[in-house]
């Protein structure tokens, strides 16, 4: 059973207010539901807003936290008035007291999106999402000078996520390289890896989760056995450190957590937020 219902009302898509709005309730022991409203940009959308948010406060007894990022006043107005929620305006919060600070009006941009065909730094995020893509899994290396970023480890360490990852929130291209046991016989990197160890970061994962999650894929089989991972996690870590290759373990790390620290340790020369 959900504790509260939490609304993430924006203009634009409402990631912004619903990455803060995350983040200040994971402060608390709760699980709250959550309800998206997005393109609220007319004030006869803000009215259906309301009419739903305090239609739901009446239904469970308790008013609805709200998170609006509203850059528009007059559809923030209809909120302000009429919304029986407590509403956390994040623009008035911290927008205002900068305006102050600055000596200057905002923009009143909506959203982070907006007129994006007129924007290089998104065209250069969605390249960043194709060139990921097509150097998933070592489809592709001829041109891995092109990378800000190179993934290695074993199958399934979570190399595949954390560059389409990179990719679409900081618009680096980032290849992925598969270790296979190939590369172990052999004790060294595969050849078209050689040339990039200063772009090279290593991701690792416990034999005894590896081998849970090859085993949803591959139920039964000598690629999923704890035996095979073992070996495989143990040599692919060996021939990151005979390399000077920086790696992690991404056994208990989120996607988020893995990318900051590739981006603390690899400091790309171009970076996109």
């Amino acid at each position: 059973m959900h504790n509260y219902t939490v609304f993430f009302v924006s203009d634009g898509t409402g990631i912004t207010a619903e990455t803060f709005g995350n983040a200040i309730l994971a402060q608390f022991e709760l699980t709250p539901r959550h309800i998206r409203l997005p393109f609220v940009d007319t004030v006869d959308k803000a009215h259906q807003a309301v009419r739903q948010i305090n239609q739901t406060g009446l239904v469970e007894g308790r008013r609805p936290i709200v998170f609006t990022t509203l850059a528009n006043t007059e559809v923030f107005q209809v909120l302000q008035t009429t919304c029986e929620g407590m509403l956390l305006d994040m623009f008035g919060t911290f927008v205002h007291p900068l305006e102050e600070e600055f000596g200057i009006k905002s923009n009143h941009r909506i959203g982070r999106f907006s007129n994006v065909s007129k924007s290089r730094a998104y065209h250069d995020r969605i390249e960043a999402i194709n060139f990921s893509l097509s150097h998933d899994d070592g489809q592709l290396n001829k041109d891995l000078e092109l990378s800000d970023v190179i993934l290695v480890g074993v199958s399934r360490s979570g190399k595949t996520p954390t560059s389409l990852y990179l990719a679409m929130q900081h618009g680096l291209k980032a290849s992925n390289y598969p270790l296979i046991p190939e590369d172990f016989e052999r004790q060294q990197l595969p050849d078209a890896l050689k040339h990039h160890i200063n772009k090279i970061f290593g991701l690792t994962i416990q034999s005894e989760r590896l081998s849970e999650i090859r085993n949803e894929r591959r139920p039964n089989s000598k690629y999923a056995s704890l035996e095979n991972c073992q070996y495989e996690v143990r040599e692919a870590e060996a021939m990151m450190r005979r390399s000077g290759i920086r790696w992690l373990s991404t056994t208990t790390k989120s996607i988020e957590e893995i990318a900051t620290t590739i981006l603390q340790e690899i400091r790309p020369e171009r970076l996109s937020y």
